[in-house]
């Protein structure tokens, strides 16, 4: 899959905003009672299950589904042994944007991390689960952005080039003097580890580059792209993977598209064995600014949502949808219109100060979902 070219028109563009800002309104965050909103209501899946709609109105408030959601007071009780349905398996994919306004909500990420590990280790001590991390870029036609910056790899390893010098491509006259390369410990001496992989759409983080990230390969266990139950010092690896920087795109449904595909869920696939299909699937998006129809994705939020339904078997309520961005449903917010589309979903704004209590709210569906997920063949 491919960017289009006219997106890359307002890559270079992207400023930093400031602090606290996003394409999201900012309504402070409430929690939709279920049942009681006032907004239409849209029947989902076979089950007939009926999911609360703002409607667009509450870009602030939070949404899930009309199911209570239980409190599971630690591990999720399904009685005596691994649940029936899902036999103890979940994979838990976060789809991460890498843009500039993401400053200021990469390190609110990075502080909720110890919380995420928390409800994994709590809500899903009994389950084999897997962890991968995908960012919203991969390799366009123009060969931009799709792994660490395009500005610091085209310097390596002359990381002393200044803007207004010939070996400094980019950059405003404003900048003329400063570094063309705006992370001083960017990895140019590990450029010979970056692989094809790093450069997929959909394949999972595992060496992240540029600003706010940690500029060298994550230690994952067993060389894979994902973490895996047992993982050595599993909060600090995670943390690793999920901090993606600034220096991308939010092209959110595209990769989540490529990265729940066969081929590289495969033998031999970037994300070999990460998506199991006798596992539950729960799907954790985040994003500043809404994957919109000019500059984003390519495809519709339908379309993504069958090409996850699809990877599935067919199974849309063996699902679990967590989006962290916005919350109102905005014609442009095509993420949060996907999300919606599924039985089990949670949404919680992105400028929600602790991202760590939502996600054990979204967690906690996991319980209702795995009662009725019966796992093919």
């Amino acid at each position: 899959m491919r960017l289009r070219p006219t997106a890359l028109l307002v890559l270079g563009a992207c400023q930093a905003p400031t602090s606290d800002s996003s394409a999201f309104t900012t309504t402070p965050v409430t929690t939709v009672p279920d049942g009681s909103s006032s907004g239409s209501s849209s029947s989902s899946s076979s089950s007939g299950t009926t999911t609360t709609d703002d409607s667009g109105s509450g870009a602030g408030s939070t949404d899930t589904t009309t199911e209570p959601v239980r409190d599971l007071g630690g591990t999720p009780d399904f009685g005596d042994g691994a649940p029936a349905g899902c036999k103890g398996k979940i994979d838990l994919l976060f789809v991460i944007m890498r843009g500039a306004t993401m400053v200021e909500r990469q390190a609110q990420l990075a502080l909720a991390v110890p919380q995420f590990i928390d409800a994994i280790n709590l809500k899903f001590d009994d389950f084999d689960y897997h962890i991968m991390v995908v960012d919203g870029d991969g390799e366009n036609n123009n060969n931009d952005q799709g792994w660490g910056s395009m500005t610091c790899n085209e310097v390596c390893p002359n990381l002393a080039c200044k803007v207004g010098e010939p070996c400094c491509s980019g950059g405003n006259f404003p900048d003329v003097g400063k570094p063309c390369c705006g992370e001083p410990n960017y990895p140019c001496e590990a450029l010979d580890l970056v692989t094809a992989c790093d450069w997929t759409w959909g394949a999972g983080t595992a060496f992240p580059a540029g600003e706010f990230t940690a500029n060298k390969p994550c230690p994952i266990d067993g060389g894979r792209r994902y973490l895996v139950k047992g993982q050595t010092d599993l909060e600090e690896t995670f943390a690793c993977i999920a901090n993606v920087g600034t220096d991308g795109w939010k092209s959110l449904g595209q990769a989540l598209t490529a990265a729940v595909q066969k081929p590289i869920n495969g033998p031999g696939g970037c994300n070999a064995g990460f998506l199991r299909e006798d596992a539950l699937l729960m799907v954790t998006t985040i994003a500043t600014n809404s994957d919109d129809t000019e500059f984003g994705s390519e495809g519709t939020p339908a379309e993504w949502a069958q090409a996850v339904i699809d990877a599935k078997g067919g199974d849309e309520e063996s699902v679990v949808m967590y989006n962290i961005g916005g919350t109102g449903c905005s014609p442009a917010d095509r993420i949060c219109q996907m999300v919606k589309m599924f039985t089990y979903h949670h949404l919680v704004h992105i400028e929600e100060p602790d991202y760590g209590p939502g996600f054990g709210e979204a967690a906690s569906l996991v319980e209702t979902a795995c009662a009725g997920f019966t796992p093919p063949g």
